[in-house]
């Protein structure tokens, strides 16, 4: 029998939990009797972990995942993955944004012999206008400078197999940028469109320094090319000098020597020291991802399981089982 898990990392997402589990459960009934809910509690501040408990009890396929303090979603989901035992994967995030009615539609795609299932975003009509535009450029971005591509206006919401969340675990970066990690591991997907609803309750978690933050980790976490750049621009101011200093040279032999102006003496002398710090910066961007690998901490620390006792002594075959 084919069994589901689904992963929410959840942080203060205690107004939506009911609502939350009201349609995930409703979705659930149509796609396979053996699944599991896989909740990881990533720090919240508020009746998050409370709620969660008194939902275990109600329903058994509610499992948790108390996380130490708040890693970050990225971790969260990560802490998910390693726990889930489904023969299929998906997951979701708990403000409804992503609708749960898409995963039987994804586990149709699976049981027609798709590994990996993306849910895409027909559009981004629900986002404001300035978080369209930032979209659009992140991942304009993305396609540039990092390979393998992450697909456009696909985010965590996906269905993966048994096989392709084994190819996840054995990823041992501690920087995670997990839309990358998924792309990485590679997997030709199937795709499911659907519409991008509003926030159920609560407000977001990420605002626009976090988005660039994310973005950030993204492009260093799966590019060299920011790296490379700097050697090119490096390579071509020195031609600039030394084109200039002959140029320089030539006009004092021919026309005797100029006094220099010193508001562009100093206009020179700022603009390549703002060019110098942020190559410097970028460097620091890697050397600060190099730091945090060789520290080999562990991703995250685990401070209490609920209902994980009946399928510890389970043991999670890696190979392919019946779709059925």
């Amino acid at each position: 029998m084919t069994t589901l898990s689904i992963i929410v990392p959840m942080y203060n997402e205690e107004s939506v939990l009911d609502s939350f589990f009201t349609r995930v459960q409703r979705a659930l009934q149509t796609v396979t009797q053996s699944n599991d809910i896989v909740c990881v509690n990533d720090g919240s501040r508020d009746g998050t972990l409370s709620k969660l408990r008194i939902a275990a009890k109600q329903d058994e396929r509610i499992k948790i995942i108390n996380l130490s303090r708040n890693f970050g979603k990225e971790i969260a989901l990560s802490a998910g993955i390693d726990h889930a035992i489904g023969d299929v994967v998906v997951p979701i995030d708990a403000d409804l944004q992503d609708p749960p009615e898409v995963i039987p539609l994804m586990m149709a795609k699976w049981r027609a012999g798709a590994k990996l299932v993306l849910a895409k975003r027909r559009d981004r009509s629900s986002d404001t206008w300035l978080k369209r535009i930032t979209a659009n450029g992140a991942y304009w971005l993305f396609s540039k400078l990092t390979h393998p591509k992450i697909p456009q206006n696909v985010g965590d919401f996906r269905l993966m197999d048994r096989d392709v969340i084994e190819a996840i675990k054995r990823l041992p970066e501690r920087s995670r940028f997990m839309k990358g990690l998924f792309t990485w591991v590679g997997y030709e997907p199937e795709i499911v469109e659907y519409d991008r609803e509003q926030r159920s309750a609560g407000d977001t978690k990420w605002n626009y320094w976090k988005l660039w933050n994310f973005a950030i980790d993204g492009i260093t976490s799966f590019s060299s090319l920011p790296l490379r750049v700097w050697s090119y621009l490096g390579f071509g101011v020195s031609l600039f000098a030394l084109a200039y200093l002959a140029f320089t040279v030539i006009k004092t032999i021919v026309f005797g020597l100029d006094t220099p102006g010193y508001a562009s003496l100093m206009s020179v002398i700022l603009f390549f020291n703002g060019i110098s710090l942020i190559g410097i910066g970028v460097i620091g961007e890697y050397l600060a991802r190099i730091f945090t690998e060789v520290k080999a901490r562990p991703l995250y620390i685990v401070a209490e399981t609920v209902g994980f006792e009946s399928i510890q002594n389970v043991d999670r075959p890696t190979e392919h089982r019946s779709r059925v």
